[in-house]
Parts: C-alpha cells; structure tokens; sequence
C-alpha cells in the first residue's frame, strides 16, 4: 500500500489515504529501538531483504541508505550447531563425516535423495513438502530437520502441505552458509520503519492508523482501492469458511550486562522437539538476537523466542489443497469487484518476500495507470 500511495504521489501527483488497522507504519516491517537496550529490533520478526530484481533494488536506495548484510541462520540439531541450510559443513556435523569438495557432496546426496515415479514408471514432479525434501535431502535429514521443524511452524506434516512449502528452503552442495543466494542483500541502516516514514512523507499522502477499513469504507469516496488485508475479510459477508493462516508469537527476554552475544547467529533454527542434550521440551521454532544485525553495540543483550500459533494476527497463508480451493473462490470474487484491487500478501493468500511484495505493488500500479500520463 505504501509503495502505491508513493508511486500515484511521485508519478502522477495524485492524492491517497492510507487506512492502517494497526498504530504504526510498515505492517510487519516495523521496527523501533527496544528502550531497556537501544537495540533496533523488529516488532514481528526478522525481515532480511534480499533481491535478484534490479527495478526493486533501485526503487529502495531512494528511501534508505543500505548496509550489505548476508544473512547466516545456525540450526541446534541432536545438541549440534549446524548451518542452515544444508551445506557441506551440515552433513559432516551430523553424520560424522569427511566431505571437502562439491563432487563428494553431490555423490552423498544422489545416495540420500529418493526418486518419485509415475504409475508408467517415469520420474514426477514432487506433489507435496515431504517429497521435495525427500527429493532433494533424503530420509535422515528429512527426519532431522525438515519433518519436525515444519510441524512445528505449520501443525501439519510435510505431506499435508503443497510442494511450494519447502521449496523455498535451498540445499547446497558447498559450504556457503549464507541462506540466500541473491545478488543484493542488505539491511536498511536506519531500519524498515524509516524506509515507510520517508516513502509515505508527501503531502499528498494521508495516512490514518488504528483505524479499521470496513468502519470507515462507506464513508469513503476515491477513484480506486488497493485492499491489502486477508481475502476472506473483505467478503466475510458472504458467510463462506475463513481461509487457514498460522500466526507467531515472541517472548522477549533482555539480558543485562552482556556486552556480547547470548547466541552465536542473529537466527538460529530449533527444528527438534526435545533438546538432545537436557531432555527438555523445545516448544519454539527459533530465536532471533537482533544485536547481530547493523553491528549494534550494547551493553546488554536482547532476544526473541518465536513460536508458531493458530490465531492472531494472519502471517502465513497454509497452501493445502482446501485452503488452495477456498482462495480460488474468494480469487473468481474478487475479479468481479469494480474499482477494488487485491494487493500483497493476505488479499492473494500467498507468501511474498518483501522484494516480490515491492515488485507487485509497482506493477499493479503500472498496470493500474498504464493509460495515464506520468509526469
């Protein structure tokens, strides 16, 4: 929304009001500096931007100066610290091995990778989560990592969730530790919430919080609406299911007189149930120390325990085949609302990296003007 109210302002000089059911800027972006420890954390998680598309990466330099920052996430599996995602360095932390060279990887992974075939004998396409980790990992890390720690985030096994699930998740076959593998990866210097402040400073843009859309709509008189919040929301009239979404939770716990660090990545990963080392159940996904990002300097500590949850506020759409189903039918709605245009995340029920949300917000604005004059 904010890229579209920036892009009508800077374009076309046009007005727009912002409607934001929430007190702040940003939406899950938002940043702000924890006051026990003048750390800048993220309110609703880690955000990493990453981008292989030029138009996105030149768009963001107008609004924040950028700071290279390749992100590295640490898995605590059978009481080791391992990278995530599967590297070299991985496989021989876990099975106690010996491989040095990306030829040696690819021959202990063709050994672990299962093959799937059709009923005329010819290899398939994986048809859920299960098998693309099965296909790309094998058995033992499947059981290891990518079962349990997806039950964890989803409350669904592997097999119950479409192939697109752990698809994003890359498995190397060297020892980069990076998580991704974009040419421009970067954190704002300032943090996301600046990036919002300077983007949304126009006067001909009006911004409105703590306010609740479907309050206010009839009210409203505008040209077009971009509608940014979940899908089934927006036709709750109609009296159809809610489509499925996990949310999270953080319980922050501030260290005092830790000049260091409590872990040793901003992210580490807690795919198991039961800690190998104490027994003790481990309830979360992961833990984010946001102390590592920027290179901030304090003399305490502060992190997150995030953990997985039905309810709350909408984070992950959960691609089964009903949900899939449920959204075509609220999509076939929506395609028939003049005037209304379904933008991001929650009004398509699908995961968009902040990249690919910058990406579709511009061409839906150049879709949505392609017939007017830009300045």
């Amino acid at each position: 929304g904010s890229v579209i109210a920036e892009q009508y302002a800077t374009n076309l000089g046009q007005t727009s009001l912002i409607i934001e059911k929430r007190h702040h800027i940003g939406g899950n972006c938002y940043d702000y500096v924890d006051a026990d420890t003048n750390i800048l954390v993220n309110l609703f998680g880690a955000h990493l931007f990453h981008t292989r598309h030029e138009r996105v990466w030149e768009y963001v330099q107008k609004f924040a100066e950028w700071v290279p920052y390749e992100h590295e996430v640490l898995g605590k599996v059978n009481g080791k610290i391992v990278p995530i995602p599967v590297n070299i360095d991985t496989v021989n932390a876990l099975f106690d091995l010996d491989i040095q060279t990306t030829e040696e990887m690819d021959v202990w992974l063709k050994k672990e990778q299962v093959e799937f075939k059709d009923d005329d004998g010819n290899t398939r396409a994986p048809s859920n989560s299960e098998e693309v980790a099965l296909t790309r990992v094998g058995q033992r890390l499947y059981d290891l990592i990518f079962k349990p720690y997806t039950f964890k985030q989803w409350a669904k096994y592997p097999a119950e969730l479409g192939p697109e699930v752990l698809s994003r998740i890359p498995v190397r076959n060297d020892r980069d530790g990076r998580y991704f593998s974009d040419p421009h990866q970067a954190l704002p210097k300032g943090g996301y919430t600046s990036i919002f402040e300077r983007m949304l400073d126009d006067p001909k843009i009006t911004v409105v919080t703590n306010t609740d859309y479907f309050e206010v709509k009839d009210r409203l008189k505008c040209d077009r609406v971009y509608y940014t919040g979940p899908i089934d929301s927006y036709f709750a009239d109609l009296g159809w299911p809610k489509l499925e979404y996990r949310s999270l939770s953080f319980e922050r716990v501030v260290v005092e007189d830790t000049p260091g660090y409590f872990q040793q990545a901003a992210v580490v990963n807690h795919p198991q149930h039961v800690d190998a080392e104490n027994g003790k159940e481990v309830d979360y996904t992961r833990i984010v120390e946001y102390k590592h990002m920027l290179n901030q300097t304090s003399d305490s500590t502060i992190y997150f325990i995030e953990r997985s949850k039905d309810g709350g506020e909408p984070y992950y759409p959960v691609p089964n085949k009903e949900n899939k189903d449920l959204y075509k039918r609220y999509q076939e709605m929506a395609e028939k609302e003049e005037g209304v245009m379904f933008v991001g995340r929650l009004a398509n029920y699908k995961y968009f990296n902040m990249d690919d949300a910058i990406l579709n917000a511009l061409e839906l604005f150049d879709e949505g003007t392609k017939n007017v004059a830009k300045r």
